[in-house]
């Protein structure tokens, strides 16, 4: 064990604020996702406001409107609480590759915003040779950059967290450093095969599972939709064997704490979880509620092993300028 690898001084009611603002973001994707699930996208033709209302007429009662007109409330929200963690950190924290992290999720955040908006006020420009309109293509780059988002502010809380700052630094284990690496970049691979197969509407383009058709695991036929929903399921597959490394790998190593041997189990709960979904998912031929819980999951898997890589680096990320 090594001395902590930073005298940062640890400020308790920002560590809190961080916390909170890597729970709402997950309010958020939950909110985005039953949107798209229900087809609710387009709710309302005009950004940033609905039916040109802070306020809107019926949202609450109306469940199309309520999705899209919650999901752009959580979304502002969600920006009001990414500057005021900027700031903050700004003030106060004198590490400067936090700084940077802290503002790269507010322009994270905004570009988030504007993407939404365009996906609205270009839904009904055609693109030749696509199915899809412009704004709705904007649909897969505003799902993948929401997973990087969420990532970033799980690596802000970890590191205003007290555990971060004062705890020892284990030894390095390298081995488990790759393997978690690895883990995250799988799973973020898989997130924007996932992304793309709902947004092309290919979730049921196999419709049995756990085989493809009757008796055999490979499709009796092939097209985009076909492909995009067989690469998700052998993904599926390779995460669980990477991620099952990942959590016996790290219960073993002698550079794992508590924490971190809490977080390997939580993942491995969270990989069980999603795996049950995505079948009931296809069961249910995509009842909404299913699917956003398996969406919902999806992103804590992604964070929770990305939150294992960030915290095994961490005498290593403290050593940045």
């Amino acid at each position: 064990m090594s001395t902590p690898p930073s005298k940062t001084v640890h400020h308790p009611a920002l560590a809190w604020f961080a916390a909170i603002g890597s729970v709402w973001v997950f309010v958020l994707v939950t909110l985005g996702a039953f949107t798209t699930s229900i087809g609710a996208g387009m709710a309302f033709a005009d950004w940033p406001l609905s039916n040109g209302s802070i306020n809107p007429e019926g949202w609450l009662s109306d469940i199309m409107m309520f999705a899209e007109h919650s999901h752009r409330l959580s979304g502002a929200t969600m920006g009001l609480i990414t500057i005021a963690l900027a700031i903050w950190i700004q003030l106060r924290d004198p590490r400067r590759w936090l700084r940077r992290l802290a503002w790269a999720a507010v322009a994270i955040v905004v570009i988030q915003g504007l993407i939404g908006g365009l996906r609205v006020t270009l839904h009904e420009i055609p693109v030749p040779g696509f199915d899809m309109s412009l704004g709705e293509m904007l649909r897969v780059p505003h799902g993948v950059l929401a997973q990087v988002f969420v990532c970033l502010l799980f690596a802000i809380a970890a590191s205003v967290s007290k555990t971060w700052i004062h705890a020892p630094v284990p030894s390095p284990d390298t081995g488990l450093e790759r393997a978690a690496v690895l883990g995250a970049s799988l799973v973020l691979l898989q997130l924007v095969i996932a992304v793309m197969m709902r947004h092309n509407h290919a979730g049921l383009a196999i419709p049995t599972f756990p085989l493809a058709v009757e008796g055999g695991l490979l499709p009796a036929r092939w097209d985009f939709r076909v492909a995009l929903a067989f690469a998700h399921r052998a993904m599926a597959l390779v995460l669980l064997l990477a991620l099952g490394y990942l959590v016996v790998r790290t219960f073993r190593s002698p550079a794992s704490s508590p924490t971190l041997r809490t977080v390997a189990f939580s993942l491995a709960v969270l990989v069980g979880v999603q795996i049950s979904l995505g079948a009931l998912a296809i069961w249910t031929a995509r009842d909404p509620y299913i699917t956003t819980a398996h969406v919902l999951v999806g992103a804590l898997v992604f964070a929770t092993t990305f939150l294992l890589a960030w915290w095994l680096r961490r005498g290593r990320i403290e050593a940045w300028a």
